[in-house]
């Protein structure tokens, strides 16, 4: 069978790569082409567009790349005719895929949506859209089922987070070689900071974040590097009179060896909760998006960890609270007091909310089931 699979993000390119590993164990023969980045390609998928050439953040910057984004939507149209797949996989990314799902309905070309469109925080009108021109639908937060079929009347299939099953896997390898093949103090503990993946973020998050770790010295600070950012990029933030190092592509290994990390809202929050990180949440974006944002968007908290658990039990601190006093005094506390029990002790809550691993199988057998 031929599978086209659309993703956006790196957490997108994290989920599809799974999702391929296990369609080519049910089909042996499956021919995949994507929309991805390299644990896509690497998976087996014929990589057609990166997605770092895709990520636009914010409501201005989308208007600002229109012209851009309208091109990629034409381009993606024409290669998945020239394909002609048996099914077309959506991940995530509905600016994009939502326009894509609503064509591909009028050629008849069989969808699939894993990783939902976030329609509960904002824009649900989308959910019509959705019913008219998605086939099936996986969602992987346990709110979501409730939301779909409950309120809207969609059936959708919960097969759990694809989280768990990537931590899971993962294998950190030896403290000792990590810090030293990257030239950290042997002995000093580590604080993550994952500034996000987009640089116009990246720029504004590191900002703050390492003008708090100059209280720290007893601590040393790990930048994350993000997938498709270059070294280069980091050089500016990195200064011998704090203790700050950088590391590239060893996010998963960075987060096995630390004791707290500031984290940027979005896929991370719930990465570093499975790694049972204590975290403080930290968003500041552009000004005008963000105003928008407050407006439309219907949610009580923006971090995974606090919306599954419904619940404030990592610190957020967003635009103007996010500034060196506040995040220096957030991370103190899940350094040294009663916060940082309390977190940790509600992370093993949200793993048994998360649904078990076994997440990229289920969906691999309903788009395989789906064919048949």
């Amino acid at each position: 069978m031929k599978y086209y699979i659309i993703a956006g993000e790196a957490s997108g390119d994290l989920h599809g790569s799974n999702l391929i590993k296990e369609i080519h164990k049910k089909d042996p023969q499956a021919s995949v082409r994507a929309w991805g980045g390299d644990l896509m390609e690497k998976a087996g998928a014929h990589l057609v567009k990166h997605y770092r050439d895709l990520a636009f953040m914010g409501f201005l910057e989308v208007l600002l790349n229109l012209g851009t984004i309208l091109k990629n939507i034409k381009k993606c149209k024409s290669d998945i005719l020239d394909f002609k797949p048996d099914i077309l996989i959506f991940i995530d990314y509905p600016g994009f895929n939502m326009r894509i799902a609503r064509w591909a309905k009028a050629q008849g070309i069989r969808t699939h949506y894993y990783i939902a469109p976030q329609v509960w925080a904002w824009k649900e009108n989308r959910v019509k859209a959705i019913k008219r021109d998605v086939d099936k639908m996986s969602v992987i937060l346990p709110f979501e089922k409730q939301f779909f079929e409950e309120k809207h009347q969609f059936p959708v299939h919960f097969v759990g987070h694809p989280l768990l099953d990537a931590v899971e896997a993962f294998q950190a390898g030896s403290e000792e070689d990590f810090r030293n093949s990257n030239g950290l103090d042997p002995k000093k503990p580590i604080i993550a900071l994952l500034p996000g993946s987009r640089k116009q973020e990246i720029r504004k998050m590191l900002t703050v974040m390492l003008q708090s770790a100059k209280k720290f010295s007893n601590y040393q600070f790990v930048i994350a590097g993000a997938p498709g950012q270059e070294e280069a990029f980091y050089k500016p933030f990195l200064s011998n009179d704090i203790n700050v190092f950088w590391v590239y592509n060893q996010t998963y290994k960075l987060l096995s060896f630390s004791y707290a990390a500031l984290v940027t809202s979005g896929t991370a929050t719930l990465e570093t909760a499975l790694f049972e990180v204590p975290q403080v949440v930290c968003y500041k974006g552009n000004g005008v998006s963000y105003q928008i944002a407050k407006r439309i968007v219907n949610l009580d908290y923006i971090s995974l960890v606090n919306l599954v658990l419904e619940k404030e039990v990592v610190t957020e601190l967003i635009q103007s609270d996010c500034h060196a006093n506040r995040v220096t005094q957030e991370l103190e506390a899940i350094l040294h007091s009663k916060k940082r029990s309390f977190v940790l002790s509600q992370y093993i809550l949200l793993k048994t909310q998360l649904g078990g691993k076994g997440a990229s199988q289920r969906v691999a057998e309903a788009i395989i089931n789906q064919l048949s």
